[in-house]
């Protein structure tokens, strides 16, 4: 993957930057695992901004809207409420703020579970207002003749099974999967599922690692790991998880930066300067011209 250009971040946000590079493809990321292996592991993260898709886009693989923007930009307790409105507009954000990523698009609850026919509508609503290249549901056995359908409708999709947070009211919680043998095995089996159903690529969360790596080796297709192993084909992570802007994570996450922290440092110095009114200065004000 190549990172040697660089984003013109002077350009106006009115005014996106020409598009740098040829931007990644589906069947290109399909093709990142051959005869079972991946010499080189996917990046993914999450993305629902154009600006935020701009900072991530030269070092990832693909960019995931994901329906966490749930909570992590609307506050809300789930990822239940989420509308196809919401995805829709973010996805369309992170399309335009990017050039070399592929966007995958969260398709919400209640927008494909109802009947493959509705699923079409959804996902194609979705395409065509954002310009993603794919979309993701969840689900395993039970979703494979949607994905086929999908699939040769010309909508590429990206499978997630193991922990799948729309379906929280019913497993009772947000607990690793696959603890016991009905449960890994069915996670395998939900992943070969996806996987000769069409699917380009499969989200393991929150299971078992010896799960993941039996599912990895069981699928042709990449598995992308989250809170899974390292074992898979790739990873993702919720950006603002692993920049640290949040006090508690799950378990997986690994927090690189604490960004949270020098958000509250930077505020507080600009809250202090206003009150002492050494803000704005000279250099950040209007002077009339002299003569």
């Amino acid at each position: 993957m190549s990172t040697t250009f660089k984003l013109d971040t002077s350009t106006s946000r009115a005014n996106p930057t020409p598009q740098p590079m040829k931007r990644l493809t589906v069947p290109k990321i399909r093709a990142h695992k051959a005869d079972g292996e991946t010499k080189d592991p996917l990046v993914m993260l999450t993305a629902y901004t154009a600006r935020q898709a701009q900072l991530l886009d030269a070092h990832c693989d693909l960019l995931l809207v994901g329906d966490s923007l749930g909570q992590v930009i609307y506050g809300l307790p789930s990822t239940i409420p989420v509308t196809l409105d919401m995805m829709a507009n973010h996805a369309a954000a992170v399309v335009r703020g990017s050039y070399h990523s592929v966007v995958v698009v969260d398709m919400p609850f209640g927008s494909y579970e109802g009947s493959k026919e509705q699923a079409f509508e959804s996902a194609s609503r979705l395409l065509k207002e954002s310009g993603a290249a794919a979309v993701k549901l969840e689900g395993g056995e039970q979703m494979a003749e949607t994905v086929s359908f999908l699939n040769q409708r010309g909508i590429p999709v990206m499978g997630h099974v193991g922990l799948t947070p729309q379906a929280v009211n019913v497993l009772g919680g947000y607990m690793a999967r696959g603890r016991d043998g009905a449960e890994a095995e069915k996670i395998v089996g939900d992943a070969k599922a996806l996987d000769e159903a069409g699917a380009f690529a499969i989200v393991l969360e929150g299971v078992l690692e010896p799960i993941a790596i039996e599912a990895t080796k069981a699928v042709s297709c990449p598995t992308i790991g989250i809170g899974a192993s390292a074992q898979c084909d790739g990873q993702v992570l919720v950006t603002e998880d692993m920049l640290g802007m949040f006090e508690r994570v799950p378990r997986f996450v690994k927090k690189y930066e604490n960004i949270a922290e020098v958000i509250e440092k930077t505020v507080a110095q600009y809250a202090e300067e206003v009150r002492a009114r050494s803000f704005p200065t000279a250099d950040q004000t209007y002077q009339p011209k002299k003569g």
